[in-house]
């Protein structure tokens, strides 16, 4: 083929004979794996590897790299295996091509299931080489770039997956020039005839508007000539999709849209910048916050630039990027200017890989803490559609965390044992909740307590994929335990019905149940008990079996009543619908997954559910039943002025704790339905309260709601 002859005397230019060879025989050797194989356009599938490869030294990957390139479909769409890659190629080139192929080999249950844990295996093998996912983008790139050929759902599905997953990572990674062209070309086949109107009056308005262009341009190159700054000054145009995206978002029209041409200034070094900076901002006057500086705080994938808006000629909004040559690169390039300008010693470089490495272990710690690949997805998801503010430590450390961050997103930025005890902040030497949301150049310092632990209500605001994942790690480690203590309660019961001692139960029997359930433990065993996915009595019969009987004995009786003390933790939970509280006569039920749920005896929910009776359980307060339990009074009550205030001091006089609210007045009616959700102890302390309602001038009514 003429195309890989052309393609080997161009890496002539960056590799070395051996490395050249050895990708000619990956190149072979795919060609041959693919052979009689087409694309959906008729051509040659071989054309497909060999684009991607040609990207790919575009950024001067090296030879292990390209050589991944031409075989990273070989392992999804032949019969080559893993091992001999490995043994052809070496163990490198072997697992980048592993970490770009597909599961098909995996059934899984939905197609949702089987693409976050594609995306989990592919971002995994990047976070050991980066190499991996540009092998992918690039893979991608030229997909998009052929996309054509593609049924129409398909390329609107593979579109959509590009625009949410691969264009933000490409921005993630720095490859600026990749991110906007997948974002242009998702855009094209998302919504192909807004994205035509759109192309054309580009166009158009690049004719009209060329001549103002060149004027200023000229007009800020002498200003810089007449100020002695050697500067490269370009005109750059707006690309189809931001402009697109700027029209939706202020919901302008297109001729509202000023700014489709902007400017970019190169400069020699980072203090020439800010000089530029001036000379601009004496020939037009800067529009106030917009400006930015990321050549002082870089950006988390390593760019850096001065941004600044100007009045420009006639009135019109004016876009200008300021920065180095070697900071171009590395906006340009992102993570790839490490193979590209390797033999440099570009300012930048070291810092922006150093950043890109800090993420992707980020990568190998949330998916420690993610239990299944779609909360994986999801928490990596968050991290990438980084919009930044930049906060300071106590110390003068600037942190960047995505806009939206809370100071709970800093805390587990500092350290995960801060997020897990933090109690409140200091922002700007000011005490304030957790849950506030931070702004550039806040100065944050987290209050700790030894025995504070993280709120599942974190879950609601936290910004960051960290954040979330180690709260919901965390979580789940408490539920575990806590929910084991109950099963573990559950199962003594069983077996004392039984009349087996569980100290009799030896560690053997347990180790030999774990194994015939598919358990990791006797601990596993005991949550399961606890959250309502094995019943008590059918483990302890399990445990107590003669070996040798079978599953065929006789079923155990079931066991006693739960005594419940109040304070179990999340393993149980008091039903909403009719609000039990000590005194009133209860059942339990289990809800698979959820735990024990009570319920009062005569509930009519849980009646209408039809429940199955081996999923009730007897449960009975116990005479020190601790803490306090959501309850309602429905309270119907004549219209006066000051009423609220008699009847919340009613309560208040009771120790009762109001926590809503809520009332309704019919039309015309001079009376109202007021309904208050309080807190008490027990059945006791609810009448008391219901007694200090009734003596309250105006009350007609005072009842208990269950509902």
């Amino acid at each position: 083929m003429s195309e890989i002859a052309e393609f080997t005397r161009h890496l002539g230019h960056y590799l070395g004979p051996p490395d050249v060879e050895l990708v000619e025989r990956a190149f072979e050797y795919s060609d041959s794996a693919h052979r009689g194989q087409y694309r959906k356009s008729g051509e040659p599938y071989i054309t497909h590897p060999l684009a991607v490869a040609s990207i790919l030294s575009q950024w001067r990957i090296d030879a292990q790299g390209l050589a991944a390139a031409l075989l990273h479909d070989v392992m999804e769409d032949t019969a080559v295996t893993k091992g001999e890659l490995e043994t052809t190629f070496g163990k490198p080139v072997a697992e980048m091509v592993d970490g770009v192929s597909k599961l098909d080999q995996i059934e899984f249950t939905s197609t949702e299931d089987a693409q976050a844990e594609n995306f989990r295996k592919m971002l995994l093998a990047m976070a050991r080489d980066v190499r991996v996912i540009l092998i992918k983008l690039a893979d991608r790139l030229h997909n998009m770039r052929t996309l054509d050929a593609m049924s129409p759902a398909n390329r609107k599905r593979i579109a959509r997956e590009t625009l949410d997953i691969y264009a933000p990572i490409a921005n993630r990674l720095g490859l600026n020039a990749l991110y906007q062209e997948l974002q242009d070309l998702s855009f094209k086949h998302l919504n192909p005839l807004r994205y035509r109107v759109l192309t054309a009056a580009i166009k158009a308005a690049r004719g009209n508007r060329r001549e103002v262009m060149n004027r200023l341009l000229e007009a800020i190159r002498e200003g810089y000539h007449k100020a002695g700054i050697h500067a490269s000054v370009s005109g750059r145009e707006k690309t189809v999709y931001s402009v697109y995206k700027k029209m939706r978002e202020k919901r302008y029209t297109f001729s509202q849209v000023f700014d489709i041409y902007g400017v970019r200034v190169l400069v020699p070094d980072p203090t020439s910048c800010y000089a530029a900076l001036g000379v601009l901002h004496a020939l037009y006057k800067p529009i106030p916050g917009k400006f930015k500086d990321y050549v002082a705080i870089p950006k988390a994938n390593g760019y850096q630039s001065l941004h600044t808006t100007l009045f420009g000629p006639f009135g019109t909004p004016l876009e200008v990027q300021i920065r180095t040559h070697d900071m171009h690169r590395v906006a340009e390039a992102g993570v790839a200017a490490h193979w590209l300008y390797k033999r440099q010693d570009g300012v930048g470089l070291a810092e922006a890989q150093r950043e890109t490495d800090r993420w992707l272990q980020g990568l190998l710690e949330i998916q420690s803490e993610s239990r299944d690949s779609k909360e994986f997805l999801e928490n990596v998801k968050g991290d990438l559609f980084p919009e930044e503010i930049y906060v300071f430590t106590p110390k003068g450390k600037i942190m960047a965390l995505p806009r939206g961050a809370t100071a709970v997103d800093f805390a587990y930025g500092v350290h995960t044992d801060i997020g897990h005890h933090c109690v409140a902040a200091r922002i700007n030497y000011e005490l304030l909740p957790l849950r506030t949301e931070l702004k550039s150049g806040d100065h944050v310092e987290i209050l700790t307590a030894p025995t504070a632990r993280p709120n599942p209500s974190w879950l609601s605001f936290v910004a960051t994929g960290k954040a979330r994942s180690r709260i919901r790690h965390y979580l789940k480690g408490l539920q575990q335990k806590e929910s084991a203590a109950l099963g573990e309660r559950l199962l003594n019961q069983a077996l004392a019905t039984l009349k087996v001692e569980p100290e009799a139960i030896t560690w053997e029997r347990w180790e030999a149940l774990a194994k015939e359930y598919g358990a990791r433990s006797q601990l596993d065993i005991l949550a399961d008990i606890g959250v309502g996915k094995r019943l008590s009595f059918v483990v302890a019969q399990a445990l107590t079996r003669t070996p040798g009987r079978g599953d065929d004995a006789a079923p155990a009786a079931k066991p006693g009543a739960l005594t419940l003390r109040g304070v179990e933790g999340v393993a149980i939970q008091y039903a909403k619908c009719c609000r039990p509280i000590p005194g009133d006569a209860i059942v339990g039920h289990f809800r698979k997954g959820q735990g024990l749920v009570v319920h009062l005896t005569d509930c009519v929910t849980l009646r209408k559910q039809r429940v199955d009776a081996a999923e009730l359980v007897d449960v009975e307060w116990a005479g020190d039943v601790e803490g306090v339990f959501d309850a309602g009074v429905r309270v119907l009550v004549s219209d006066r002025r000051g009423l609220l205030a008699d009847l919340a001091m009613a309560i208040a006089d009771a120790e009762g704790n109001i926590d809503a609210i809520s009332m309704e007045k019919p039309d015309g009616a001079g009376v109202i339905a007021m309904f208050f959700g309080i807190q008490v102890r027990d059945r006791r302390h609810l009448a008391a309260i219901v007694r200090n309602l009734r003596r309250v001038p105006d009350v007609r009514r005072v009842q208990r709601a269950r509902t």
